[in-house]
Formats: structure tokens, sequence, C-alpha cells
């Protein structure tokens, strides 16, 4: 029987020894993101049998379901194990077995170890969008030719400061957010973007305590950028949030590139996450050119 916890920022090291030393890239396995969510998902995780399992509740079509994520963990030849213990949980609390954020790799192994037994469904809407970080620090050759001069215009324009993000100015990171929510909530849903602003709360109000790095763009005294992530694993960061005033024309492209450039080297990749299915946003994530495009399933356990 697993003993599920919710997910505090007191748990970090402990998640973290499983989540940093794993192959998993996708943004779900991202510490930072599973504490500043919880508020939406109930997270929870457990410890056993040396596998890191998380579970927490997603709503489809008005109805709680409980889901998931694919078990952490350096033992292969206990995995079914674990997913048989998953699958006893899930059916102790009345559901069957609904794992989310499965990667082709972690689809072909459940379908290895239990064959036929999973069907699956593409979430096209949650796919991860990952880059070379080098790529968005040099913007080198003719397809960032557009980001490069984005940049350029910037700086002949304005004259800015780069900062990181301190706990002294995350009320100013706040107050650009406030305003970037007046200026997209007529254009999206209003319930997701205050959704959104409760993690960024939480985030900033617990930055070093989630092992956050992030930065700010400063032009004339007023913060006009900001963002801030932190590492998946050994190799790939994430990108959890990216806000800035687009009357200044520039300043994504430039936000993006000065906080890549300080990322450090060890993490080869960068996941920028989602784009939700916001046709704005999915064609913004593309035209950094992704290295690959995370395919994630939900995996159902046919009965």
């Amino acid at each position: 029987m697993l003993n599920f916890k919710p997910i505090t920022v007191a748990d970090k090291e402990v998640i973290t020894s499983f989540t940093l030393a794993s192959a998993y890239s996708n943004c779900d396995f991202a510490f930072a993101n599973m504490c500043s969510w919880r508020f939406l998902y109930d997270s929870e995780f457990a410890v056993a049998d040396g596998f890191l399992f998380l579970r927490f509740y997603v709503t489809e079509k008005g109805r709680r379901h409980l889901a998931y994520m694919f078990p952490v963990g350096t033992r292969n030849d206990a995995l079914a194990a674990a997913i048989t213990t998953i699958e006893k949980d899930a059916a102790e609390h009345g559901f069957p077995l609904l794992m989310l954020g499965v990667t082709p790799e972690s689809k072909e192994v459940l379908n290895t170890l239990f064959p036929n037994s999973f069907a699956y469904i593409q979430e096209r809407n949650y796919y991860d969008y990952i880059y070379r970080r080098e790529d968005l620090v040099n913007l080198t050759g003719k397809k960032f030719q557009p980001k490069r001069n984005h940049i350029n215009k910037f700086r002949k324009l304005y004259d800015y400061q780069y900062i990181n993000i301190t706990a002294d100015i995350t009320p100013e990171c706040m107050k650009l957010e406030q305003q970037w929510f007046a200026d997209n909530e007529q254009e999206n849903d209003r319930e997701a973007l205050l959704n959104e602003r409760q993690s960024m709360c939480f985030a900033l109000s617990n930055f070093d305590g989630l092992g956050l790095m992030g930065g700010a763009i400063k032009v004339d005294g007023k913060i006009v950028a900001f963002t801030y992530g932190s590492p998946i694993n050994a190799d790939t960061f994430g990108i959890h949030v990216e806000k800035a005033d687009i009357n200044y024309e520039g300043v994504f492209s430039l936000i993006n590139q000065e906080f890549a450039s300080r990322i450090p080297e060890q993490y080869v990749y960068l996941n920028r996450e989602e784009d939700l299915g916001i046709a704005g946003l999915r064609q913004s994530k593309l035209s950094y050119n992704p290295v690959i495009i995370l395919e994630k399933n939900a995996a159902v356990k046919r009965r």
C-alpha cells in the first residue's frame, strides 16, 4: 500500500533525488511545476520500493478523475510491479489506471510489459517544445534571422538592463503580470489565466525553496519582461513562465535569449513546455525551431 502525501516545498530534496537522475524530460517532472500547481491538481507523492510515485486529479467533462505519472526509478526489473501497484491504488479509489504525460519511450515500455493492456490517447495540446540551449543563445543561421532582427531593433530603441529575479523585485514582476492579464483576458480562458496567476504567486513567493532561477528586463527603471524556470533532469532545464509588455517590440525574443545565455551549460536542452492548443502560442513556440516536439499521451488500462 502506497502512503501518498501532499507535495510541499519541503519535499524538494526527496522528489528531485529521483527526477534529476531520470531520463524523463517532460515539464511535468519539474519539481517547481508539481509544487506550484498543487492547488489545482491536489498533487501527491509516495516513495516505495525504489520508485517515486506521483498522483493527482484532473477534471474532464465535469468529472474528476485520479491520474498518475509514469513511476520514476532505476529498477527496470521492478517497473511492472510498480505499475501494478498504482493500478491497485487507483482501483481502491474506484478508478481505472490513468497515466498522463506518457512519452513514446514510456509507451514502448508499457507495451512490452503489458501487451495490449493499455489504450492511448494522443494529447497534442500538451506536447512539450524542446530546444537546444545553444541555439536559443546564439540564434545562428537563416532560420533565426527574424529573432535576431527583433532583438537588434529592441537594442536600438531601448537602453535596458538585465537583472536576476530576487525576492525584492517579485512585486514588480507581479505588477507586469497584472498588466499582461488585462491585455490578454479577452482572448483567453479567464479561469486558466487566474490559475496561472495563482501558480505564479506561489512560485515567486517560494522562489529559492523551489530551486527556481529567473531574470527580468528593465527599461527606464521599469520591469518590461521576466521569466523563470528550473531543472527537470540532469541535461534539461524547464522554462515555466515568460511574461512581457508587448508594447516593447522584440522584448520576448530578448528575454528569451538573455535568460538562455545564463542557464548553466550542463543543460543541453531547454523545455519551453506546452502550447495548450492556443494558436498564437503554438506559432510562437514553433518559430524558435524546436529540436524535439515531445509527444505525450494518456494511457488507460483496459479492464
